[in-house]
């Protein structure tokens, strides 16, 4: 099996086991984010609204949408990652640095592999995404889509390919400097372990991929929540004013909600995500790390 496909299969492994730890908390902060200023008075009353009037399996509502999507865009992520991260180790190797095969790469050829995995993930995470918050903040009454498939067959032939690209710029700003923080960070957490220790990669403890996803979730979104908002908005904005369209572009959404709503709306659903990111991205990274052991192997 080539390092491509395992990389690919690993990081696919990974994406499913970060939707299905996540998704819960994800479609709270989606409708916290999205829902006018004092609809919900903090995360709990959020939740609890949803289990009430929704039920429970409404906090899996969309998810086929992401367990597909996330699953390829992680899958993207990390594939693009690797095959970064040996770009850098060959350039290494030729000019005799980072040690053994020049794998031990410097902070800004780690984040540079973030920003290019990032980059490489939002080709398809865009229009996963907007797919999947049409979904969570729909009626549940009247719900206008009757399912992802209906929502992407309306959304495209109503607007095309831009419709389903809808938050894209704002998508693309967080991917790529989400992504660069969120490697680095785990990436070095990585090397320490194994120069301190003096192991392989493979020779890590299950926990530490855990913990070490979980520290490279908080720096993600320290960087990226205020910008995740702002794709939020977009991607639920109306596509043209006959449809309820807020915002002519993603500087004016910024703008708007920074006129209207105030500071504090750049970090509202704050709370779900701060409690969802150990859990979904330690489950991401234990994922990964498993497969790609058990794929060496074969």
């Amino acid at each position: 099996m080539s390092k491509t496909v395992k990389d690919l299969t690993a990081g696919t492994v990974g994406g499913i086991a970060q939707v299905l730890v996540g998704q819960p908390f994800d479609i709270v902060k989606v409708r916290m984010q999205t829902a006018p200023k004092g609809t919900y008075s903090g995360m709990v009353h959020c939740a609890g609204g949803i289990l009430k009037n929704e039920g429970p399996l409404a906090f899996y509502k969309g998810t086929l949408t992401p367990l597909l999507g996330i699953g390829v865009c992680v899958s993207i992520q990390f594939g693009a990652l690797e095959y970064a991260k040996r770009v850098f180790a060959g350039q290494n190797s030729r000019l005799g640095l980072g040690g053994e095969g020049g794998k031990t790469l410097t902070g800004p050829q780690l984040f540079s592999s973030g920003v290019f995995a990032g980059l490489a993930n939002s080709v398809v995470s865009g229009p996963v995404e907007h797919i999947r918050i049409r979904l969570q903040t729909q009626s549940n009454t009247k719900p206008l889509y009757a399912g992802p498939w209906d929502a992407i067959r309306k959304i495209y032939t109503g607007h095309g390919i831009a419709g389903l690209y809808k938050g894209q710029v704002a998508t693309l700003v967080r991917e790529a400097s989400g992504y660069g923080i969120y490697f680095l960070v785990y990436e070095k957490l990585v090397q320490r372990e194994m120069a301190t220790k003096g192991i392989r990669r493979d020779q890590i403890s299950p926990v530490n991929p855990i913990l070490y996803g979980a520290a490279a979730g908080y720096a993600l979104w320290a960087i990226i929540y205020p910008i995740d908002m702002i794709k939020s908005r977009m991607q639920t904005d109306g596509f043209s004013p006959a449809t309820g369209q807020k915002y002519k572009s993603t500087l004016d959404c910024v703008r708007t909600v920074w006129r209207t709503e105030g500071i504090g709306a750049f970090t509202r659903g704050l709370g779900p995500t701060l409690i969802r990111s150990p859990f979904a991205n330690g489950a991401t990274f234990l994922g990964f790390e498993m497969a790609m052991r058990v794929l060496d192997r074969l």
